[in-house]
């Protein structure tokens, strides 16, 4: 079984196929501390681990020292206010203003299957697939409840953790912090793995070690945001792509989060996640409950390449919903770098006729087709086609690209509205805003108030009411500003300190409506490029794009680091034109299509403006994507080299579940006088199996290649690419 409770010894243990986590109950106070997480082991006698029998002891052998005690015992999930002077995971203010909590076990429950949440993104698995630990905590004086919840992975070595807070008391309390997980370990010498960026730059990986005091990664922006990304992992010192230790976690939400590592003074590391406290509260009047987001946790004993293919498999089977998620998306071209805002229906149809003829599949309309939408200052909210541009309207333009065999997609921005349209002359108090403060501008627009019933109803409305005008099979769903000014004309006082979060389950709440009413909808998620890439979107959206910046060379640093979490098929990347509209940068229009072959692929260019050299690589694009999709998007991703590390090549593999076929990318960024070809040695494959590099005759051994490796030739130039299509024989 994947999870036992052993009574003698008061002992959880979560076993999946190659982990083990121990959770135990200790004093007389029932409290519930965190034993082990690590390689699987086979016995269950791992309560020695927590310490008890060592000075400050348990406040049952030693009260004198209870405050010793609680800031050095290795908490499942610590409380604040009683002498854990660590990071807390959960905070209250009752109505007398106390903010002590203590937890003690009360009961449990393990079933079988997981029961989604209510309104939150969460993992799915079946009774065969998940089991679920549910442990009962609560606090005597407030009558506060908390349920610790597990979902154990068994097969794809992943637990999930998450609570819940029911306020099981007489009066209201606010809840001020509420983090989904924490994990006390002993420090072996941790690096913390973070994602960093900003717009055009997203997720690149950073390393630094964990010292004493606190690293955190986070966001108050309400997205999840391009600055800083909701994971991190502890890796220990030396740790590589096959070896090593790594403890990650990642979040399933979209708004505002905290992540955080510290190291004590007795050298323990404490690792949380959550939603992040600051301008949060949550008013739980009795009876009530919160429900908190998902965290997904991924211990690795093979180094960060296994760490990263889990989280794949895992996100691959259990997280994304949509009918797209085991088939290849159609290839598509998006006018945005084309055309931006000036374009009509005849452009769009010529586009849509060279394309069609190259083998591209779909045609995406971005934005300027509403309302007076001529630049980016105005128009957002006014969902209405402007058959200025649209001369015979949108069924018109939809029904023309079908009948060149291509699909139709249509881009939104759904959640905005600007302060020059018809909208915000109707409704200003729709947009989130301070009663009295003069709201700031971002992009010359503001945010509309979804947690309001009425904004919601007409923002999904705008998007169904054009959706069920033609045949649109396609929606970029974009989100191009932060929130600030946290403000709603209708929440009450004590209720403000909940708008961030609303605002989140609003946005779910509206896609998840999209899904059931379009079942066959491609959903591609997006915020000014990469700012809301995270597993909560992942739940509505099978791709999501990227990043705005499409430059192949840039864009081999934003997709090593998404890679490292995410499957290569929900990483939207498209083949842009040159020089690069975000640096400027000329690259070889074959190198872009290499790049882009590891995402969703599709193209950003203005079809029948492009050299005719490479308008005529289409095709074969076209093919290289058809010919291997199948393998990028189910095959199990291998890291080899990293630009962002060398400042030389990059270069990573897509291997097969059954290691029959594999496919190498390699690009040169930068070249440099040498004489000799490069040695790359491969992963991934069967050391005892035979395989072939397809344009050579000569049969290798799987060991052979992978250890010894194959010599690529030193190409001539910088940004140049090749693909290494390995077969076995």
């Amino acid at each position: 079984m994947a999870i036992q409770f052993y009574e003698k010894e008061q002992l959880f243990k979560l076993d999946t196929k190659s982990t083990t986590y121990a959770i135990g109950i200790v004093d007389e106070e029932k409290f519930v501390g965190h034993i082990y997480y690590g390689e699987k082991v086979s016995d269950y006698r791992l309560g020695y681990l927590m310490r008890t029998e060592e000075p400050p002891f348990v406040p049952s052998k030693n009260d004198r020292d209870r405050v010793s005690f609680l800031d050095s015992f290795a908490m499942e999930y610590p409380a604040h206010g009683l002498g854990d002077y660590r990071e807390s995971c959960i905070s209250i203010r009752t109505l007398g203003g106390n903010v002590a909590l203590s937890l003690s076990y009360i009961s449990h429950e393990i079933t079988k299957g997981k029961v989604p949440f209510q309104g939150l993104p969460s993992s799915f698995g079946s009774e065969e697939e998940c089991s679920v630990l549910s442990i009962l905590c609560e606090d005597k004086v407030t009558g506060i409840r908390v349920v610790l919840q597990y979902g154990v992975f068994e097969d794809v070595d992943v637990i999930t953790r998450s609570v819940k807070v029911v306020n099981g008391g007489a009066e209201e309390v606010y809840l001020t912090k509420v983090y989904s997980a924490c994990l006390d370990m002993d420090n072996k010498e941790f690096e913390a793995i973070s994602l960093h960026g900003s717009w055009a730059r997203e997720r690149h990986k950073q390393v630094v070690p964990i010292s004493h005091g606190k690293y955190s990664v986070e966001s108050i922006r309400g997205e999840t945001s391009h600055q800083d990304h909701c994971f991190m992992a502890l890796q220990t010192k030396g740790t590589t792509q096959e070896c090593g230790e790594v403890y990650a976690m990642n979040f399933v939400y979209s708004g505002n989060f905290k992540v955080m590592a510290q190291s004590d003074q007795f050298d323990q590391v404490r690792m949380v996640m959550g939603i992040h406290p600051e301008d949060f509260t949550w008013k739980l009047m009795p009876g009530e409950e919160f429900q908190a987001p998902e965290v997904v946790m991924v211990y690795s004993a093979e180094g960060l390449g296994q760490m990263t293919r889990t989280f794949h498999d895992f996100y691959r089977k259990h997280l994304i919903r949509s009918p797209y998620k085991d088939k290849k998306r159609p290839i598509l071209i998006n006018n945005w770098e084309a055309t931006y805002f000036d374009f009509n229906t005849e452009k769009l149809i010529a586009i849509a006729k060279q394309a069609s003829e190259l083998g591209i599949e779909m045609l995406v309309m971005d934005d300027g087709w509403f309302g007076n939408r001529c630049d980016d200052n105005r128009a957002l909210g006014d969902w209405f086609v402007n058959e200025d541009k649209l001369q015979g309207g949108l069924k018109y333009l939809v029904d023309e690209v079908n009948k060149l065999g291509m699909k139709f997609g249509i881009w939104f921005e759904p959640e905005m509205i600007s302060p020059d349209s018809e909208l915000y002359r109707a409704h200003p108090d729709w947009a989130i805003a301070i009663k009295g403060r003069t709201p700031s501008l971002c992009r010359n627009q503001y945010v509309l108030d979804l947690t309001r019933s009425e904004v919601l109803d007409y923002a999904y409305e705008c998007v169904a009411k054009i959706l069920r005008s033609a045949n649109i099979e396609y929606v970029k769903w974009d989100m191009n500003r932060q929130l600030s000014d946290i403000g709603s004309a209708e929440l009450p006082a004590d209720r403000m300190g909940e708008l961030y979060h609303r605002y989140v389950l609003a946005v779910y709440e509206m896609q998840e409506r999209l899904m059931k009413e379009f079942p066959d909808l491609l959903l591609e998620n997006c915020s000014g490029g990469g700012a809301r890439f995270d597993p909560g979107m992942l739940f509505y959206s099978p791709q999501i794009w990227c990043s705005d910046d499409t430059d192949a060379i840039e864009r081999l640093m934003i997709q090593e680091g998404t890679a490292l979490i995410y499957p290569l098929s929900a990483m939207g990347a498209h083949v842009s034109d040159c020089p690069n509209h975000t640096v400027g940068r000329v690259t070889p229009f074959e190198t872009r299509g290499y790049v882009a072959l590891a995402g969703t692929f599709g193209y950003e260019l203005d079809v029948t403006r492009i050299p005719a050299a490479d308008r005529e690589m289409i095709p074969e694009q076209v093919a290289m994507y058809h010919k291997y999709n199948d393998l990028v998007r189910e095959g199990d991703y291998y890291r080899i080299a990293s630009y962002a590390d060398n400042h030389y090549f990059d270069c990573y593999g897509v291997v097969s579940k059954d290691k029959k076929e594999a496919l190498y990318t390699f690009v040169q960024v930068l070249n440099r006088p040498n004489y000799h070809s490069r040695r790359i040695c491969l992963k991934g494959l069967a050391p005892e199996k035979q395989y072939r590099i397809e344009g050579e005759e000569r049969i290798y051994i799987g060991e052979l290649l992978m250890k010894a490796g194959i010599n690529v030739p030193n190409p001539w130039g910088d940004f140049v690419g090749k693909l290494i299509h390995v077969t076995e024989v």
